[in-house]
């Protein structure tokens, strides 16, 4: 979360040319108002992608399907995405950004409440980017570590706030209280869960970079 503009601008003046099709969903997207990942976020959700080289990945938040298609580009062979909305708004403009991406056999986009559907998925994802509802956060958690293999890999978007999570919940917006408490909640549990090692970062609006360790008994 680099607050230089300056700095901010030169950095993504670095950045080599997306294809095509991410430059249009991005821009449909910017259209829509519909957010997307920030750039640094997208440059590191990449990396991530390319060093890990997961073949099954969960995606919880589809929006447009800007992430979703970025990471898929990034795929090894034989990977695949599963990615959940429940905004029904959204889900018919994700469905044409994955086909006009060629994605269809790649991703999988799956309808319904977050946390409902993560009680019917079966074990065994290599990697989870999360990135929806940011009070629901703590309670995707349980079920990320059932379906998360050891040594997977979980990155959260948006953990910072602005910077709002540093701040006493009295300097917050009332609205904001809630988010505000759960995603306090949610960073003091990656880094204490006995099954993570987690490291926060300050890139777009924070992301954690979480792997589950082989510790026997240690689910919760």
């Amino acid at each position: 979360m680099i607050v230089d503009e300056r700095m901010t601008s030169y950095l993504h003046s670095l950045d080599s040319a997306d294809s095509d099709v991410i430059t249009a969903i991005r821009d449909l997207a910017l259209e829509m108002k519909v957010p997307i990942i920030r750039p640094e976020t997208a440059a590191l959700l990449k990396v991530l992608i390319r060093m890990y080289k997961p073949l099954r990945v969960l995606e919880i938040g589809t929006g447009t399907g800007y992430s979703a298609v970025l990471m898929a580009e990034c795929l090894p062979a034989g990977g695949r995405i599963t990615t959940i909305e429940n905004y029904e708004v959204r889900i018919p403009v994700a469905k044409e950004n994955i086909k006009q991406a060629g994605m269809e056999d790649t991703i999988t986009l799956i309808e319904g409440d977050a946390l409902e559907v993560l009680e019917a998925l079966p074990e065994g994802y290599d990697f989870v980017f999360m990135d929806a509802a940011k009070a629901q956060y703590i309670h995707y958690l349980p079920h990320v570590m059932r379906i998360l293999k050891t040594g997977g890999v979980l990155v959260s978007d948006n953990v910072l706030q602005d910077g709002d999570v540093i701040q006493s919940r009295f300097a917050v917006t009332r609205r904001n209280r809630t988010i505000h408490s759960r995603m306090r909640e949610y960073l003091w549990e990656l880094k204490h869960h006995p099954q993570l090692e987690t490291s926060v970062l300050t890139v777009g609006d924070g992301m954690t970079i979480s792997v589950k360790l082989d510790i026997e008994g240690a689910d919760r």
